[in-house]
């Protein structure tokens, strides 16, 4: 500490200014109760007034009326000045008591909700309105003095402070200052951050000179991937329904991998919109069955069948309600978590039987086209990139075979390339009758996951009792072009009978050849699907 900075300092004038009222009128009376001189403005005066308590207005104290609705009234060197001035120290004081500046101790302050306006999608000019200034004036002013003010930005520390003073004869401690600065430094970060992402997409910038990305605590988390690993999971306040929004109906704590595979099934299944019942299941981040069906119990069932064996532990993904006859059946098999936009009584019942298996609710489904951006850190940076919103319609395929596909090829060529969408690269997909019976994932070279998916199918194959592999007859998805011609090669002797992938490679004539000589069908996209 330096030679100004005291272990405790005393509370006789608080400025509370709050756009969120929760506690705020228990709080307002605990202070009073301690001796607490209150000074406020606009609505929160006019909340403490009608709970009965005594408010001396910011005016009172700037001298200078609110003016232009609002938008000016704590700057003023009445306002800054009684929280920057450095106590203790004699040529602040000296200016503070010529300019008529008192102190003021603690600071409790939140911010217009921008954030939430935005999420409802305000129009531009009611979002403007909703940028506060004079709040993150204050709150900064207040952190950097710490020393002598406290400053709160979260109807949750209220608590902490009233114990603070009540442990310290109505002071706070240097300790408690300190933590409640730098979550308030924090909290205008991601204010910030909320505001400059805005205007990033309000003028189509995608690549802003300065990129900000920021975050509420939402639950801390026992470990990260490992168990020597700290984490926690954040909120960025997107409104993308999923398990940022979700609400837990029952089981234990997610973990860091429930949450990351959670997300990544549930962005899965909603590539196939409600029209139809869809399942995925997902193993560490990777499909390992997806399927469209009559109902969601098919779905399930035919997503179940491509890999029985790594679905064992897996998170479950709908795009539909749960009903009673699916929860029935995934409950047959030890399953981490099960997500959907919704879940009538009976599911409800059967799944609570099951007290560690985690049911999530969303409301919806994301939108796999919108638009948004991904970020991952690297040594010394971060890269950033928008969402993969691509999506390939029948009109956006170029057929370069002598042997168009047919219709159901074709519906199952489409099927496989969106599974191929959210399996890591390089990855391999056969598909049969909208479900997928073959997934090759994470490997080095194309022709090592079109093998693995192969085998994939004939082990699915043998768990269900059938001698012939299940990707006999079925189609390949690939989420990049194939270099040569052996990974399609080795497709075709697996069984497929028609191939979709983006094209591109020097190699393409090879390879179209090579798809002729062996009677298949193939279509090419002109976009790829990379997900490392």
């Amino acid at each position: 500490m330096t030679e100004h900075q005291s272990p405790i300092r005393p509370v006789r004038r608080a400025l509370l200014s709050v756009s969120d009222k929760t506690g705020l009128i228990d709080f307002g009376k605990a202070l009073a109760e301690r001796g607490v001189q209150l000074v406020s403005t606009g609505g929160t005066a006019k909340a403490l007034r009608d709970a009965g308590l005594d408010v001396a207005d910011v005016s009172d104290i700037t001298q200078f009326p609110e003016m232009m609705d609002g938008r000016v009234k704590t700057l003023h060197p009445g306002v800054h000045g009684g929280l920057l001035y450095v106590r203790g120290n004699a040529t602040h004081e000296d200016a503070a008591n010529k300019h008529n500046i008192v102190p003021i101790d603690l600071l409790a302050v939140n911010l217009y909700p921008f954030e939430e306006t935005i999420a409802k999608g305000a129009d531009y000019d009611t979002s403007i309105e909703n940028i506060d200034i004079g709040g993150p004036a204050m709150i900064r002013a207040a952190a950097k003095n710490h020393d002598g003010v406290a400053v709160v930005v979260d109807a949750s520390d209220y608590e902490a402070v009233l114990a603070d003073m009540d442990a310290n004869d109505n002071k706070t401690s240097f300790k408690l200052r300190q933590r409640l600065a730098a979550k308030a430094y924090a909290r205008t970060a991601a204010y910030d951050a909320a505001i400059s992402n805005w205007f990033a997409n309000e003028i189509e910038d995608d690549a802003p000179t300065y990129r900000a990305v920021a975050g509420t605590l939402a639950q801390t988390l026992r470990y990260g991937e490992n168990p020597h690993q700290n984490a926690a999971f954040y909120t960025t306040g997107e409104n993308r329904p999923g398990v940022a929004t979700a609400t837990q109906l029952q089981g234990k704590e997610l973990s860091y991998n429930n949450l990351n595979d959670t997300d990544a099934a549930f962005e899965c299944v909603a590539e196939f919109g409600a029209d139809q019942p869809a399942v995925a299941i997902i193993k560490h981040a990777n499909p390992c069955g997806v399927a469209l069906g009559g109902s969601l119990l098919e779905a399930y069932e035919k997503a179940l069948r491509c890999d029985p064996v790594s679905a064992f532990g897996g998170i479950i993904a709908l795009n539909g309600t749960l009903d009673a006859a699916t929860a029935e059946k995934i409950s047959g098999i030890f399953t981490e978590v099960i997500i959907a936009p919704n879940a009538d009584d009976a599911a409800r019942e059967i799944i609570a039987k099951k007290k560690n298996l985690r049911l999530l609710i969303t409301g919806g489904l994301p939108n796999p086209e919108a638009k948004g951006f991904t970020a991952k850190t690297v040594a010394g940076g971060m890269l950033v990139q928008s969402r993969d919103a691509g999506r390939i319609m029948p009109t956006d395929l170029k057929v370069v075979t002598k042997r168009a596909p047919s219709e159901q090829e074709l519906s199952d060529l489409l099927f496989a390339f969106r599974v191929a969408k959210h399996v890591k690269s390089n990855a391999i997909i056969y598909a049969k009758d909208n479900a997928t019976v073959g997934i090759g994932a994470g490997q080095m070279s194309r022709i090592d996951s079109s093998r693995i998916a192969a085998r994939k199918s004939e082990d699915a194959a043998r768990e269900a009792g059938l001698t012939e592999a299940l990707a006999k007859g079925s189609v390949v998805a690939s989420d990049a072009f194939f270099p040569f011609a052996d990974g399609l090669l080795s497709a075709a002797e697996a069984g497929a009978t028609a191939v979709i992938q983006p094209g591109g490679s020097i190699r393409d004539d090879e390879v179209i050849a090579a798809a002729d000589d062996a009677g298949l069908a193939m279509v090419l996209t002109g976009m790829r699907h990379f997900r490392h």
